[in-house]
């Protein structure tokens, strides 16, 4: 018997598939692998690096896979592994800059505000740059280095524990001066707190219990609440609630949120903050 040596990618009836039939194919291989660069999937499909992106950029939308700077993981593979920041900086990286665009629209100069760790509000910090006189409170290591240096009159990171894996502190939100045994007070104008699960249930929450509880504590703290989430957190619930529904003033994200949800938030006078329509405004990840 005879078989063909023809290279499976670069097979006829490989090249004259129709787009919708290679992308299915894309992310079935994709979830096989687990883990695959856009170069290997161009080899592989015989198509252009460019087509690829573009495929996997669609099917990152579509929540099949998760797109990473340079290829893509299975959602399997993201599942059961920590997503460390400097890999959710690839993710959702368009939906990110456009919420933080919106979120930045939210802070008035000379306001204070408190900003917790997280890749959706990094994005939000980005779009500060015509502000100023801002004091702003944190627990992102990353935001000494991303804020632009006329934005703010003070910079204070919280103290505690470091998570390497999310560059962050972990502890109280408060300061103390030396010789005081007491936490002062401290209070904003705005928080803005990136979340990794919304529902009209179980309201916001992460994963790590005491990150949720320190951004329990902004939100306590803050006059009005900016909580921010792309589409992908939609009817998710992690294991730490961080506040009900209500409790916030916004809810900026990427698309409009479900039915159900989008009633929840009505009912709990929550104002949902999206995008105009349009291509996005920065140039994602290649």
């Amino acid at each position: 018997m005879s078989h063909s040596t023809t290279p499976r990618s670069n097979r006829p009836d490989q090249a004259a598939r129709l787009p919708a039939g290679r992308k299915a194919d894309l992310a079935l291989f994709v979830s096989e692998a687990g883990q695959v660069t856009v170069g290997a999937l161009a080899e592989h499909f015989g198509v252009s690096a460019d087509t690829i992106r573009r495929d996997l950029d669609q099917l990152d939308a579509d929540g099949v896979l998760v797109r990473t700077h340079g290829g893509a993981v299975s959602q399997s593979v993201m599942e059961t592994t920590e997503k460390k920041l400097d890999l959710r900086l690839r993710l959702q990286t368009s939906a990110k800059d456009r919420i933080g665009a919106l979120a930045a629209g939210l802070v008035q100069d000379g306001s204070v505000i408190m900003i917790n760790a997280g890749t959706t509000t990094l994005a939000a910090v980005r779009h500060l740059d015509k502000h100023r006189n801002l004091t702003v409170a944190t627990n992102n290591l990353r935001i000494p280095i991303e804020m632009p240096p006329d934005v703010c009159r003070d910079l204070y990171v919280f103290g505690g524990a470091v998570r390497l894996s999310g560059q962050s502190t972990i502890g109280p939100v408060g300061f103390q001066f030396a010789g005081s045994g007491n936490d002062l007070d401290v209070r904003c104008d705005l928080a803005l707190i990136s979340v990794g699960a919304v529902s009209a249930d179980g309201g916001y929450s992460t994963s790590n219990l005491a990150e949720a509880v320190m951004m329990s504590e902004m939100v306590a703290r803050a006059s009005r609440v900016a909580i921010l989430a792309d589409s992908t957190k939609f009817g998710r619930q992690l294991f730490a609630q961080v506040a009900e529904l209500g409790r916030a003033d916004y809810f900026v994200t990427d698309q409009a949120p479900p039915a159900d949800l989008a009633k929840a938030f009505r009912a709990n006078n929550v104002e949902v903050l999206t995008p105009p329509p349009g291509p996005p405004d920065r140039p994602t990840e290649p």
